[in-house]
């Protein structure tokens, strides 16, 4: 690794003025040293006023803005301007109105560079709601100026555990053994090596709404040896925002069908099924019928 830059947080945003604030914040509190960072904001064509207030995150650390016309959903070219441009040895992904904990970046950084393996690594979630239905408790119970104390707090109570626990806990924090570890990949708060992001081909622009951009980038760094687990001390709160459940599932499932398209494996093709098949029994159902693992199937010149 030969970058003074050890990593480099891609931020996305898009008319969230203020989550994006408040994930800022919480970068400005992080202990990794000022030197050993840079922010990158890449606005999908905002039209409120975030850029202003971007700026006014300027002088507290290394921080860069770029903007993109609003020509619809575009995510996935909004993270490659980032990776594109981005001078640290890792990539942090995490959106708009993730708070990280102070010790976040530190985490992520350290663990890849203890590891002789690429990693690909999901920082853990609390307050992930999928239909935002505890959005009312939680802004009460965050306190948004301190959030290593909140964070400390919900660890506590065990509320709003990540979303992703109950896999965690089948699989454990370390799950690259598994056929399709990539399922849980989800770039709200995740980290990879910034070249083997680049040399996978880095996300696939050809998403153009919400869902999916995320495990196909994923499923790239697994076929290219990406190893796959959390890091509980890279912890985070994902702050509530509005959002359509309904709307997000039905675009996946587009998405989904793309995936299946491009790939073809008896795995991938697992996405697409009916009924669906729930990402934290997907695993099991590929071991269950005995499915031949993606590598494998290419290499018998089946696909």
């Amino acid at each position: 690794m030969g970058s003074s830059v050890r990593c480099t947080v891609i931020v996305p945003t898009y008319n969230r003025r203020r989550l994006l604030e408040l994930t800022l914040d919480s970068l400005d509190k992080q202990d990794l040293p000022r030197d050993q960072f840079e922010v990158l904001v890449v606005d999908d064509g905002s039209s409120d006023d975030t850029a202003a207030m971007v700026r006014g995150f300027e002088d507290r650390f290394d921080l860069r803005y770029f903007y993109q016309p609003d020509e619809g959903f575009r995510v996935a070219k909004a993270r490659n301007v980032g990776i594109r441009h981005a001078a640290g040895d890792i990539c942090v992904f995490v959106d708009s109105g993730v708070l990280l904990h102070s010790a976040s970046l530190s985490a992520h950084v350290t663990a890849h560079e203890a590891s002789v393996e690429p990693l690909a690594l999901n920082g853990y979630v609390y307050c992930f709601n999928l239909d935002n239905e505890d959005a009312r408790l939680i802004r009460k119970v965050v306190d948004v100026d301190d959030i290593d104390s909140s964070i400390a707090s919900i660890a506590r109570t065990g509320a709003w555990p990540d979303v992703r626990e109950p896999f965690y806990e089948r699989y454990s924090d370390d799950f690259h053994h598994l056929p399709a570890p990539w399922l849980m990949y989800w770039t709200c708060h995740a980290s990879a090596r910034t070249e083997q992001v680049r040399e996978v081909g880095m996300y696939d622009e050809e998403f153009r709404q919400w869902g999916g951009e995320d495990l196909d980038l994923a499923y790239r760094l697994h076929r290219d040896g990406a190893r796959f687990g959390v890091h509980r001390e890279a912890s985070a709160i994902h702050y509530p925002h509005d959002k359509d459940h309904g709307d997000n599932a039905r675009f996946a499932r587009e998405n989904y069908r793309y995936i299946v398209e491009k790939y073809g494996t008896p795995i991938i093709r697992l996405l697409v099924e009916e009924p669906s098949i729930r990402f934290s029994m997907f695993n099991e159902v590929v071991e269950e019928r005995g499915l031949p693992r993606c590598a494998d199937y290419r290499t018998a010149g089946q696909a």
